[in-house]
């Protein structure tokens, strides 16, 4: 990965150098020489924006630069619907039991690799992934960095774009939030082109231009990030993933408000194939008051940031304005490589019935119903694209409530 020390807009003239190339690889993702430029000049400026307010910045050991911008002067209040305004306080009234964790704890939220400098933000400011010359160069289009791909619909039965899933869902009600632990996996990813990740779905809308969607988890993503290093993610979209949203802090509109957690930093430790099991808690819930989307992190229930009810359609009404279906799992992109399946892992790898300690799981896996209570995901429904590249097998009862392994090693005697 690119040393992140230089400025942040750094030695341009190189990539202006290789910008032919990035133009001939947009021009397959449907976007025009125009429109790569116009990308180009608005990334420079947002990236410039977000050095110039940096009061502080810290190198991690993992060669991540982290820039510790003002609350106020964060990405998301660029965004026309949120200009002027400050990080809303935090909701009075959390579902179920879920509390507000002491400030002495927060340092437990989630290990991050560049947490080991020993360094942190100051008071009132939040910690930023610093974007780099070589995040971009590895981009297929300037213009849509940070994006999921057109194709990319959550989308349960989706088999021919690419991107194959094994998940949970319940639908056919309306849904305030959802919650459950995923342990971590380094998953190997055989492509720059393609990507691994484990998350909660929040969905609305109709699977055409208008779906609504809001995730977040941990993603190996070789293009994103310049590593394969399993990485805490968020996204969201408003239009079916068309033009609206983006991964973590990459566009105006998720609005940070922890100052000790960064969204797209590596996790670690991670967990080990027999060995010990390493898992995240995370809660997307909608304020009933405010009707902005909450995110919480582990099991003491340090608050992350929301997404504001403006940015959306079907999930940014109040009242009523939940979601149609909440998904949990794991998504795979499959490139097919010389024409076989991708060797590329969702989860540990390792199917599901290899269990505990061997492959990857959700446990405790909940809902938030109308009255701001946590209850267990009732008629949870199991679904793999390919079930012999990527597998999901369930359970109920006991300590772990609804729960599922899942996942598998993509390309074998079963996936040609």
């Amino acid at each position: 990965m690119a040393s992140c020390c230089c400025p942040i807009i750094a030695s341009f003239v190189s990539f202006l150098l290789v910008f032919p190339v990035l133009f001939s690889s947009a021009a397959g993702n449907g976007s025009t020489f125009g429109e790569e430029q116009l990308g180009l000049r608005r990334m420079k400026a947002r990236l410039a924006r977000v050095r110039e307010a940096s009061v502080k910045t810290i190198q991690s050991p993992d060669g991540d630069v982290i820039d510790c911008v003002p609350s106020h002067l964060q990405p998301a209040f660029d965004h026309p619907r949120l200009r002027g305004q400050k990080p809303e306080e935090e909701p009075a009234a959390r579902p179920g039991n879920d509390h507000a964790m002491e400030d002495d704890d927060e340092e437990e939220v989630l290990p991050q690799t560049w947490r080991s400098s020993g360094e942190w933000c100051p008071k009132g400011t939040i910690p930023v992934r610093r974007t780099t010359e070589g995040d971009l160069l590895r981009a297929s289009s300037v213009r849509r960095f940070g994006m999921k791909p057109r194709s990319a619909a959550a989308r349960r039965d989706s088999t021919s774009n690419g991107h194959e899933h094994a998940v949970g869902y319940v639908s056919g009600g309306q849904f305030y939030g959802a919650k459950a632990s995923l342990n971590v996996w380094p998953a190997q990813v055989s492509s720059p082109a393609e990507f691994s990740l484990s998350q909660i779905w929040v969905i609305s809308g109709s699977f055409g231009n208008d779906l609504n969607t809001i995730e977040a988890g941990w993603q190996v993503s070789p293009e994103l990030y310049g590593d394969n290093s399993p990485r805490f993610f968020t996204y969201w979209t408003s239009d079916a993933y068309q033009e609206t949203g983006c991964y973590n802090l990459h566009c105006a509109g998720f609005v940070q408000t922890n100052g000790r957690v960064v969204i797209g930093a590596a996790i670690t430790p991670v967990s080990a194939y027999g060995g010990r099991q390493f898992d995240i808690t995370l809660m997307i819930w909608k304020d009933p008051k405010k009707g902005n989307w909450w995110l919480q992190l582990g099991p003491s229930g340090a608050l992350v940031g929301y997404w504001p009810s403006s940015l959306f359609t079907h999930l940014g009404a109040r009242g009523r304005g939940g979601a149609d279906m909440v998904q949990f799992g794991g998504e795979a992109v499959n490139t097919r490589p010389s024409g076989s399946h991708t060797p590329t892992q969702m989860g540990s790898g390792r199917f599901p019935g290899e269990g505990y300690g061997r492959a990857a799981y959700f446990r405790n896996v909940q809902v938030v119903d109308w009255d701001n209570n946590l209850i267990p995901a009732a008629g949870l429904r199991l679904l793999a694209d390919h079930p012999g590249c990527y597998d999901i097998a369930g359970g109920q009862g006991g300590a772990w409530g609804s729960y599922f392994y899942y996942g598998g090693p993509g390309r074998n005697v079963r996936c040609p």
